[in-house]
């Protein structure tokens, strides 16, 4: 059995085969609190549709007189192949061409394997499952279902995915999983995790591996840091403690920030079964409320996190700075360190604000470094972007009651700057080493390209509606225009729209073991070594590291060894940060809906923020929840879409929108089903 929490569900009612159970009392007596009620209720649902259990008036029980083997046979050639990626286009053969895009489908060396969906009955053509992105209806015979009922949401594993290159085919599917009541929060985030891949539970290999893992304060090899002043400041809501940071000076008056990095890769040993499951995830996942780890908690949020007031194992940074804050030099440590304080980026604000409280000394001190190094990072030509993102604010059962748009508080960006920095010169490191050796030490690089000149012509031509003039040079863009246009829009209504669209217009950052360096950071050489806690290129760019520090005599079969693994390595992780992205993005998404649907009728203040064919999207301003104006819902004229002008204009009146206005707008409906939000304008 694949799920492990139908395992588990399982094993209860062999323990106990005479006794009924509610949802509830299964999800405490086997400590299931971590999953959501909409997983443990599937699992019960699939457990039923295959006989092993019964359900009665809410009460489940073992179905002593099922037969096992034939029950959990569920066949299927392709369910075990490795995901791909999460948007693949495929272009169908015949005379229309559809492209199939962020569908929720896993996907195979390409090819289509499972979808998941709303499902529902009809008479005339059987048992199906509708999607409205994939554009055809999978059809699923009786006999391939295992108990799904109208309105559930289902996954289905397609059983003739090339005939999805064939528009006039009919695709038939088998139900592999009842996710729950299509509409449920619950079932709805379940469906994301299936649609992505995501899965809380580790296997039994990777947790008994975990479970044995001792802390020992070992000194030996390691720099002792434990009586120096070294502390976090984290979100106040996280568990997992990736890096400190100190602040002293040298004999010779010069500055020296330490940045000190959770020492994952002393625990997690390359090939073993917490590496290979680490790999497989890539990222931890953060659905609002709840985390998908990379790593079992007994690491992520114990042993690995930099806690208050007891040692830890680390991988530290020293960075002496000069007397303008420039990069003096810079040493590399495996260290011991025992944080003297855990901030939120809040406690340590308020601490900085008023000149009072723990280490108020350290901090002011800290900021006003940060503060330079932003200085020359931006100077040195760093694009320095400004985004928004927002909080949820939930009662005790998990609903959105209100959503808070982050603030960016200068610890936030004290912190980020210093881990900037501290990514900056490890990469420097293996790059000076390349240069004396003469020959290429392989390592993971995040890169960013040149942006698209023909990208950035087009958002010219889009800003010129706001009165903005920036001058596109070809073939390679002046950086300097850009920085400009981001720092005339600072503070202005249209700030955020500009930025995300002039974000749009770049590059994806990428993992890669080719350095081109990073052009919206303006770094030569750049990669991601401060969240190996969460992030499995940083545990990787840890362990390369130690291996040329140590420059033993295998350093020739430690390069060849890198060499052959890292090109796979790097393009899986980029594939599993886009998979994290999407699927953080779909979720936020679906706790959006869930809170404006109780504010049907209610008007909002809004942004334009883009025009297109079908309608107007509009961003309300204090919730950041975005939505659709349709055309067909604007009374006072027939409205056309000027792709030219990206203005949206109408034929009678000639009223213009465009990008930027602002607007008042009444919600008039949210569905969870189709995720859409539409509005009314007032």
């Amino acid at each position: 059995m694949n799920n492990p929490i139908s395992q588990k569900i399982l094993n209860l009612f062999r323990t106990y085969p005479k006794d009924s159970f509610r949802l509830n009392t299964i999800i405490k007596k086997l400590r299931l609190q971590n999953a959501t009620k909409g997983e443990v209720r599937g699992a019960l649902n699939n457990l039923s549709g295959t006989g092993l259990i019964s359900k009665k008036d809410n009460l489940y029980s073992l179905n002593q007189s099922a037969s096992h083997k034939d029950k959990l046979k569920i066949k299927s050639k392709n369910r075990n192949k490795k995901p791909h990626k999460e948007i693949i286009p495929k272009k169908v053969s015949g005379k229309k061409q559809i492209e199939f895009t962020n569908l929720d489908l896993k996907v195979s060396q390409g090819e289509i394997v499972s979808v998941t969906g709303k499902y529902e009955f009809s008479r005339d053509k059987g048992i199906l499952i509708a999607d409205w992105r994939l554009r055809k209806e999978i059809i699923i015979r009786h006999s391939d279902n295992i108990g799904a009922e109208h309105g559930d949401k289902i996954l289905v594993e397609i059983i003739n995915p090339n005939d999805l290159k064939n528009e006039y085919s009919e695709i038939y599917g088998r139900v592999i999983e009842i996710l729950g009541a299509s509409g449920e929060m619950d079932t709805e985030i379940l469906a994301v995790m299936r649609k992505f891949n995501l899965n809380k539970e580790f296997p039994l290999t990777v947790n008994d591996e975990a479970n044995k893992i001792k802390f020992r304060s070992d000194t030996r090899g390691r720099l002792d840091l434990r009586e120096e002043i070294i502390f976090t400041i984290d979100p106040a809501d996280a568990k997992d403690f990736d890096d400190a940071i100190s602040l002293t000076k040298n004999d010779d008056g010069d500055i020296v920030l330490g940045v000190h990095i959770a020492d994952v890769s002393h625990y997690v040993k390359e090939n073993s079964p917490l590496d290979a499951e680490a790999l497989k995830r890539g990222t931890s996942v953060y659905l609002v409320n709840s985390v998908v780890p990379m790593l079992p908690e007994k690491l992520s949020n114990d042993i690995c996190s930099l806690k208050p007031n007891v040692d830890r194992l680390t991988f530290s940074v020293f960075i002496t700075l000069n007397k303008k804050y420039g990069v003096k030099n810079f040493e590399i440590s495996k260290t011991i360190i025992n944080s003297k304080r855990r901030f939120s980026y809040e406690e340590a604000q308020d601490i900085i604000n008023s000149g009072k409280g723990d280490f108020a000394k350290e901090l002011k001190k800290m900021m006003a470094v940060s503060k330079k190094l932003t200085e020359l990072r931006i100077k040195d030509g760093s694009l320095d972007f400004e985004s928004k993102e927002v909080k949820f604010v939930t009662d005790k059962k998990g609903k959105v009651i209100a959503i808070k748009v982050k603030e960016r508080i200068d610890t936030m960006r004290m912190i980020e700057e210093f881990m900037l920095l501290a990514n900056k010169c490890v990469t420097k490191y293996v790059t000076n080493l390349s240069k004396e050796h003469k020959t290429t030490y392989p390592f993971i690089y995040r890169v960013h390209d040149n942006p698209d000149p023909e990208k950035l012509y087009t958002l010219s031509e889009y800003v010129k509606q706001f009165g903005y003039e920036i001058k596109i040079s070809f073939p390679k863009p002046d950086k300097n225009e850009l920085k400009k246009l981001l720092e005339i829009i600072k503070g202005r209504p249209e700030e955020y729209v500009i930025n995300d669209l002039l974000i749009r217009s770049m590059a994806k950052a990428v993992y890669t073991d080719k350095n081109i360096g990073h052009y919206g950071l303006g770094f030569d050489d750049y990669t991601h070594f401060t969240s190996p806690i969460r992030r499995y290129p940083d545990l990787m760019v840890h362990r390369i590291l130690f291996d040329y520090l140590k420059n033993t005599k295998t350093i020739k079969q430690q390069i060849s060894h890198y060499k052959k693994i890292l090109p796979d390595i790097c393009k899986q992780n980029t594939l599993s940060e886009i998979n994290a992205v999407n699927a953080e993005r779909e979720v936020i998404k679906l706790k959006q809906i869930e809170y404006i649907s109780k504010h049907i009728g209610e008007e909002f203040s809004g942004l334009i923020t883009g025009i297109m064919e079908r309608g107007i999207f509009i961003e309300l301003s204090d919730i950041l929840v975005e939505g659709m104006v349709r055309y067909k819902d604007i009374p006072d004229d027939y409205y056309e879409f000027d792709s030219k002008k990206q203005i949206a204009i109408g034929r009678r009146r000639r009223k213009i929108f465009k990008s930027g206005d602002v607007v008042q707008v009444k919600v008039i409906r949210a569905n969870l089903d189709n995720k859409k939000i539409d509005f009314l304008l007032i």
